[in-house]
């Protein structure tokens, strides 16, 4: 995977100078629409070999939230310039930088919080192999993941459920979605490809479709 490594941070490199503009203006209408902490949110991740590092992203959170780390579409935690922010995907670009210092790659499973990838078994375990990536099979397959959990949310309690919804959330995440996501990533790990890599770039950035494990991610 030589080339991956050149090219992830040759990339990265090239991505900061040309969109220093745009993390300017990001970083101002955070300061504006949200004065009350910090431009960015820099959380522990789990990254390659099952390390931690610091994960970087444009804040999209109210300061003083708490609970679970699923979210769901509408979630008050989620101020409207958030909302903005990750509808575009524009919260990720920090995530540039991850990259070029060797914590992330441009492709790869998303980086999870302790308690995911750090507690898989047996034969999932080689997902952590890989580093981290913006994007991936599985963060493709899931890119409405937040609306697939409302929706999901909404149909138990239209069926008499009466947890609360990050419980729901968590219930659907951990048993449904997660598990395909390691599926997903078992096989990008052992069917890897460089031009693949640049299918799911262009897929991400262009919003397409890309044929990938026998189905359209």
């Amino acid at each position: 995977m030589l080339l991956k490594w050149i090219f992830d941070r040759l990339v990265a490199l090239i991505g900061l100078l040309a969109l220093w503009p745009v993390f300017l203006v990001v970083a101002l209408m955070i300061r504006i629409k949200m004065p009350d902490g910090p431009i960015f949110f820099v959380q522990k991740r789990v990254g390659k070999n099952g390390n931690l590092f610091p994960c970087h992203k444009f804040r999209t959170m109210t300061v003083e939230h708490h609970g679970s780390t699923i979210s769901v579409a509408g979630d008050s935690r989620i101020t409207p310039l958030g909302a903005t922010l990750r509808h575009y995907k524009l919260d990720e670009l920090p995530g540039l930088w991850d990259v070029l210092v060797g914590n992330m790659s441009f492709v790869g499973p998303r980086p999870d919080v302790p308690g995911y990838a750090d507690k898989l078994e047996g034969d999932d375990r080689v997902v952590l192999k890989l580093r981290p990536g913006i994007t991936g099979p599985a963060t493709l397959k899931y890119r409405r993941e937040d609306e697939m959990i409302s929706e999901y949310v909404a149909e138990r309690q239209a069926e008499g459920d009466s947890r609360p919804i990050q419980e729901i959330a968590t219930e659907y995440n951990d048993n449904v979605i997660y598990p395909d996501k390691v599926r997903l990533n078992k096989y990008y790990y052992r069917n890897y490809s460089f031009i693949k890599d640049i299918e799911m770039i262009f897929a991400t950035v262009l919003g397409w479709k890309v044929k990938f494990a026998g189905e359209e991610v």
